[in-house]
């Protein structure tokens, strides 16, 4: 009788091990971050290219990844709203991005300094948001062991 409780408690013991394990792949979250630092639309468009691929390889395994594309220098030419060359595309590509989430980085410190050599506020596109600074957000993110992609 010892050893049947013995085995059945294995048994239970073992199911549970596979059962997390199984449900801990399920649930992995992945994270990429990937920067754009130039006025160039082939650039930006091989920057949403890369995202567009990493959501669907992810969605195809059934796993969550969350993206940040950062946008300074140049590359804020990308998320301005009166100049940005791919913000149709960007709006899709929100949309497409569940499961997960895609974000979209504005450098303040370079919006500042458009600002400053344009004479008026710019405005970013609805879809992005401000942060502080760019390169310190890549680095916090990579910090934080966000893998990183430069296309």
């Amino acid at each position: 009788m010892k050893s049947v409780i013995r085995s059945l408690a294995t048994a239970a013991f073992l199911s549970m091990i596979v059962a997390s394990t199984s449900f801990a792949d399920d649930s992995k979250v992945h994270h990429i971050a990937i920067q754009v630092d130039q006025n160039d639309p082939q650039i930006m468009n091989l920057a949403l290219n890369n995202a567009s691929n990493v959501i669907e390889a992810y969605r195809a395994k059934n796993e969550e990844v969350n993206i940040d594309i950062v946008t300074y220098g140049p590359g804020l030419y990308m998320l301005r709203d009166d100049t940005s060359p791919v913000k149709d595309r960007i709006k899709m590509l929100k949309d497409m991005a569940f499961p997960g989430k895609i974000e979209f980085s504005a450098c303040n410190v370079t919006k500042q300094g458009m600002e400053k050599a344009e004479g008026h506020a710019i405005s970013v596109l609805a879809d992005a948001t401000v942060v502080p600074s760019g390169v310190v957000h890549l680095m916090e993110l990579q910090e934080q062991g966000w893998s990183y992609v430069r296309p």
